[in-house]
């Protein structure tokens, strides 16, 4: 790897580049779903390449091979090149980027079992043992569990004088329950919806996950949302459990941060961003207990914004975004740094392939939980009147990540400290800011959970990447609930 990259920066250097680097990419997955008894997908793929970026007369140049050899590799870079020229004459000012320590350094993500190393039948048999445990709950009309691992080994190289090595594993797993009945689908999805719970780890992760243990519960409350009355609509204090607070956060204060957008040089999939330059460390973003991080370093857990180092060669660091309730910190690259005065990139920059421009994307940003000890019945039987929200079903977001509406599986009305009642349909819905500053507890490091979104999209050609989001389960005052689906 050490002569590919010679050859690529070498060749950039002598066109005139200021700055290069090279990404060589080796990446491996696996996908394997079930659908009511049968094998629904199962792909095992490969894919290597390799791409350089390069600065000449003050502008980024890009380009990507799926060859590997001298000639491929020196003229992969001379394009980069002729490409960074061709953008000099349009741009609008020069590339500066925050100086960087150059590094040489191995990483690679702490597994206990390769998930690779288990058979593709093995795994099929698990699906189809969770499929049955579904289907076997009268009343549950489709039953889909899936499961996916990931390598990606990708080696770093830069004109700095940067080499880094590292390796990610990543697992993950789920299923969903759907009831059909009448003209009303309900479902149930388990450990959380859109793909379950991923995390960078090995195999370990699903027998940790315990989903055959409750797969007939999950069936069983899908059947049983049927019978559930609608939930009421006003205003009412909230509950929400870990997972949908880490939708929450992703929306509505993972997007807004990615300084990309608040300079306004992307807008593709989530809009622009309400936290424009002045707001930093003057806007109340929540009460007191909200406090958010953006941490990719290893002892933060194993979420998929979890690395050694970004695509430009930045070790992983931790950010404070939101401290007690104010507004401090963004998502940036050594560019954007530099365009707002900061003297150090936060870490942030990643590709989905080696065919990919790296752009800013959330590592894992995260709530901390309470100081406190609060576990959530302890929340709930401190709680008068409530709906506790559980495991999101839809989202929708304005452009400037502001005003929002979010619906769960399943809501649970709360009176008197106890819950009484399974509620359908349930949704709500607020502003960013206001919403934050309602939060009046958070439950302690015990509920807490890192959470894997595997299928975060940004950019244009699109880029689908993982992100994680801990949190702990938290309440709100007076939040307008069950508008969305009104009538229903």
């Amino acid at each position: 790897m050490k002569d590919l990259a010679s050859w690529a920066l070498n060749t950039a250097a002598q066109r005139g580049a200021t700055y290069a680097d090279v990404r060589v990419v080796n990446d491996r997955g696996r996908a394997l779903a079930t659908k009511n008894g049968k094998i629904g997908n199962a792909s095992d793929s490969q894919s290597q390449g390799m791409s350089v970026r390069a600065i000449v007369d003050g502008a980024w140049g890009f380009a990507s091979s799926a060859e590997l050899g001298r000639m491929s590799t020196e003229a992969t870079a001379a394009r980069a090149v002729e490409i960074a020229k061709a953008s000099a004459q349009v741009k609008q000012a020069d590339v500066s980027l925050v100086s960087e320590k150059a590094v040489k350094s191995e990483w690679t993500t702490p597994f206990k079992i390769d998930p690779f190393s288990i058979s593709v039948e093995r795994n099929l048999t698990l699906l189809m043992k969770i499929d049955a445990e579904l289907r076997s709950v009268k009343g549950v009309t489709l039953a889909e569990a899936n499961m996916n691992f990931r390598r990606e080994e990708q080696w770093f190289f830069s004109s700095e004088g940067t080499e880094i090595h590292q390796t990610k594993i990543t697992t993950g797993a789920g299923y969903v329950a759907y009831a059909f009945a009448g003209s009303e689908i309900q479902k149930r999805s388990y450990p959380n919806s859109f793909g379950g719970q991923w995390q960078n780890k090995g195999y370990e992760l699903i027998d940790e996950l315990k989903l055959v243990e409750n797969a007939r519960r999950i069936g069983e409350e899908a059947v049983a949302l049927h019978s559930a009355p609608q939930c009421p609509e006003g205003t009412f204090d909230i509950i929400l459990e870990s997972s949908q607070l880490g939708l929450q956060i992703h929306e509505s204060v993972g997007h807004p941060i990615e300084l990309d957008r608040v300079l306004g040089m992307e807008a593709n999939f989530a809009g622009t961003s309400f936290l424009t330059l002045e707001r930093l460390r003057t806007l109340k973003y929540g009460s007191e207990l909200v406090n958010v991080v953006a941490d990719a370093r290893q002892e933060h857990g194993p979420g998929l914004g979890t690395f050694g180092f970004d695509d430009e060669g930045v070790a992983a660091q931790c950010t404070p975004i939101i401290t007690n309730g104010l507004f401090t910190g963004y998502l940036s690259s050594r560019e954007t740094a530099a365009l707002i005065g900061l003297d150090r990139s936060g870490g942030t920059l990643r590709a989905e392939s080696w065919n990919r421009l790296p752009i800013i994307r959330m590592t894992n940003i995260s709530i901390l939980p309470g100081e406190k000890p609060l576990t959530l019945e302890q929340l709930i039987s401190s709680t008068d009147h409530a709906i506790l929200f559980q495991t999101n079903r839809s989202w929708s977001i304005d452009d400037k990540r502001y005003n929002f509406q979010f619906g769960t599986e399943v809501g649970w009305e709360i009176k008197n400290g106890k819950r009484v009642r399974m509620l359908k349909n349930p949704s709500y819905s607020g502003f960013t800011t206001g919403f934050w500053n309602s939060m009046d507890a958070i439950c302690s490091q015990d509920e807490w959970t890192l959470w894997g979104t595997p299928n975060c999209g940004k950019g244009q050609p699109q880029q689908v990447m993982g992100t994680g989001h801990g949190a702990a389960p938290a309440r709100f005052r007076g939040v307008k609930v069950g508008s969305a689906y009104k009538g229903t």
